[in-house]
């Protein structure tokens, strides 16, 4: 190996890394605060994205490749990559959309429960509407991956 593909290998990921975890040292350590963090996270956030734009656009020296012309086309008319992608959406935008309706419903059940120890069975029903998106996302995704195999 060569000095310029163990720089690439090694030392460039490294220094990557290295760069986009200084904002998040500086917030650990405390040396800054108010607009000066949030200025800081907002770099590294872009600057992470440029990075992964310019590692999808320009790939590093020899690294990805395809062995063949067969696997390539294999790979390009295969629908199960999609169908898992497809299932893993489900599963996971349901689970957010589940989390953001039992986040603002079950604190609005607890006040109303406070205060009126009559009303659990409607509180109760508001919450486990929010729990059923997340099933029914995951219900959905078992049904893709069904569809798979």
């Amino acid at each position: 190996m060569s000095v310029y593909e163990i720089l690439e290998l090694i030392l460039l990921p490294l220094l990557i890394v290295a760069l986009l975890s200084l904002p998040v040292y500086a917030a650990i350590t405390k040396k800054k605060s108010g607009k000066s963090m949030r200025r800081a996270m907002l770099a590294n956030i872009c600057a992470f994205g440029a990075i992964m734009l310019a590692a999808i656009a320009l790939p590093v020296g020899g690294l990805v490749f395809a062995d063949t012309a067969e696997t390539a086309a294999t790979a390009a008319s295969s629908s199960n990559g999609l169908g898992y992608l497809a299932a893993a959406l489900a599963v996971g935008v349901g689970s957010i959309g589940c989390g953001i309706a039992v986040g603002n419903a079950a604190p609005a059940a607890i006040g109303a429960l406070a205060e009126d120890p009559k009303s659990f069975a409607k509180a109760l029903i508001f919450v486990a509407l929010g729990e059923g998106v997340g099933i029914y996302g995951t219900l959905i995704a078992i049904m893709i991956i069904g569809k798979l195999g």
